[in-house]
């Protein structure tokens, strides 16, 4: 496969699920802050763009702020219409590998998106991304061969949702009082019925974080994501000489799932900010090192959207 399909399929998998995950993440924050009414909105919403990554200014941060920037812009990989349109600009160059569904869901999408920012609500343009992002999904893993172009799809959709996950779970360590609670996080992902039911009932904060972190059979907990990033690397690399160095980046994400894995739950809850932002820097690493073995090129990448 040539490395600009390989790196196409990539980052397709990388936006659809950052466009699915922002979605989640930002309409969890909303609800939130509508359902109680003595949270400061400017603190909440500074932290939420904190944990995003992105800069908040010095002029009080809105609502409409928020959406315009992580929600609207389609000029910025950083929102959900940007990722989707990003994602449907990689389907484009990466044409011939895709199936005729995949790039008509894709495209549908892109063609879609200036109608559903002008005239639904940011709930329902939120519910819309992650049906879209679910149709992708589907069709990519009901209707594509398990080679080398579902590898580097599942590859990037991994990644970013370790990533993602990760800052969905900082929103709550690191915004406090203000963050949406472990049951609105749980909802957010999909996650609460079946967290009841792993557990019988039992509803703790310190459970639904093992559950959002550590959880081994939840397609959208931070092991899973990780050990399934591992085992698409261990499929691509085929070479018979590996290099164990500091970049490689099965050996990276090895190290951050480690240190999840075997670390006791109550020091792991202990220092979740500092950890959740290791599985960050980790994922940012991995994606480097990626880059740089699978994805070699003296061109200008700028056409991937560039932010990670």
């Amino acid at each position: 496969m040539l490395s600009r399909i390989a790196e196409s399929l990539f980052w397709i998998g990388r936006y659809v699920e950052r466009a699915d995950d922002t979605s989640r993440i930002v309409d969890a924050y909303l609800q939130h802050l509508l359902e109680d009414a003595w949270i400061d909105d400017d603190l909440a919403l500074r932290s939420l763009l904190g944990v995003m990554g992105l800069e908040a200014g010095e002029s009080q941060v809105t609502r409409f702020d928020v959406l315009s920037r992580l929600a609207y812009d389609q000029t910025s990989p950083s929102s959900c219409a940007g990722a989707l349109a990003s994602a449907r600009e990689n389907a484009r160059r990466a044409r011939d590998s895709l199936s005729s569904e995949l790039w008509e869901a894709l495209n549908s999408t892109w063609n879609a998106l200036p109608q559903m920012i002008g005239t639904s609500t940011s709930h329902q343009f939120f519910s819309w991304v992650r049906e879209r992002a679910a149709v992708v999904g589907g069709i990519t893993d009901a209707a594509t061969r398990r080679d080398e172009t579902f590898q580097f799809f599942l590859l990037g959709r991994s990644i970013e949702r370790a990533d993602m996950t990760a800052r969905l779970i900082s929103t709550r360590a690191v915004a406090g009082p203000s963050a949406p609670d472990w049951t609105t996080l749980l909802r957010s992902c999909g996650a609460y019925e079946v967290f009841l039911r792993t557990y019988r009932g039992r509803d703790s904060d310190s459970l639904a974080a093992e559950f959002l972190l550590v959880d081994r059979l939840f397609p959208r907990s931070v092991l899973y994501a990780l050990e399934t990033a591992e085992r698409c690397l261990a499929r691509l690399d085929t070479s018979e000489v590996h290099h164990r160095s500091e970049a490689d980046a099965r050996r990276t994400l090895g190290r951050v799932r480690s240190d999840l894995e075997y670390q006791p739950l109550l020091a792991l809850l202990h220092n979740l900010p500092e950890q959740m932002q290791r599985v960050q820097q980790g994922c940012s690493e991995a994606s480097d090192a990626i880059r740089v073995k699978f994805f070699p090129s003296a061109t200008d990448d700028e056409w991937i959207g560039g932010q990670l």
